[in-house]
């Protein structure tokens, strides 16, 4: 019963995740083994502006490969299958309907026309985006970019493949609340207090 249960917790509330690389580095390190909250976005909710979300890059980051057969997809979905490298954990920069450019002569990226003070997350010495991009967020997907950004594939790499970057909300796995281990790391993940800035600029964001 005890391990019917922790299979149940795995597959629908809770899962492990280890930090494949250092594309979120110093928000997260290589190694890191994070919980990810698999019920943050049930019943109707929807990743903020913020959120540093886990995710399954087929059809965005990875727009040829083919999905996982059933059995597979459900062992990796009951946590009784590793992930493997099509799941990702970057950080939400931009929800459906939002603009987001970057970067203009203040060196700062913007969504909806406000700067984003990205000071308390972005990788020191790291400028907010080395490919200049102008882009609106589909509706129903994401726009997300890692922390260490020199180190970071993520939306911008994918600009010109198919999907534009953005990555779909029903891929996402979860929302990356907790660093287990190692427990000197150990702690939870809060969304910067930055990103209220740009509540009420436009985008679906607004109804979230």
């Amino acid at each position: 019963m005890c391990v019917v249960a922790l299979l149940l917790v795995n597959a629908f509330a809770v899962r492990p995740f280890a930090v494949p690389s250092g594309s979120m580095e110093g928000t997260l390190e290589p190694g890191d083994r994070l919980l990810v909250n698999q019920l943050a976005y049930a019943f109707g909710g929807h990743p903020r502006r913020g959120d540093v979300v886990v995710f399954d890059g087929i059809g965005s980051f990875l727009p040829y490969q083919d999905e996982p057969s059933g059995l597979k997809r459900l062992l990796t979905e009951a946590g009784l299958a590793p992930a493997g490298d099509t799941v990702y954990v970057k950080r939400v920069i931009g929800v459906g309907g939002d603009r987001i450019t970057c970067c203009g002569t203040d060196g700062r990226l913007k969504v909806n026309g406000v700067p984003l003070d990205e000071s308390t997350y972005l990788f020191p010495g790291d400028s907010p985006s080395a490919v200049p991009f102008d882009i609106v967020v589909p509706d129903g997907k994401l726009w997300v970019m890692g922390d260490h950004r020199s180190a970071s594939r993520d939306s911008r790499d994918h600009l010109g493949e198919p999907g534009g970057g953005a990555v779909p909300e029903d891929k996402v796995i979860g929302r990356a609340d907790w660093v287990m281990f190692p427990l000197g790391r150990a702690g939870s993940l809060d969304r910067p207090a930055a990103f209220a800035a740009i509540e009420g600029t436009g985008g679906h964001g607004e109804q979230r």
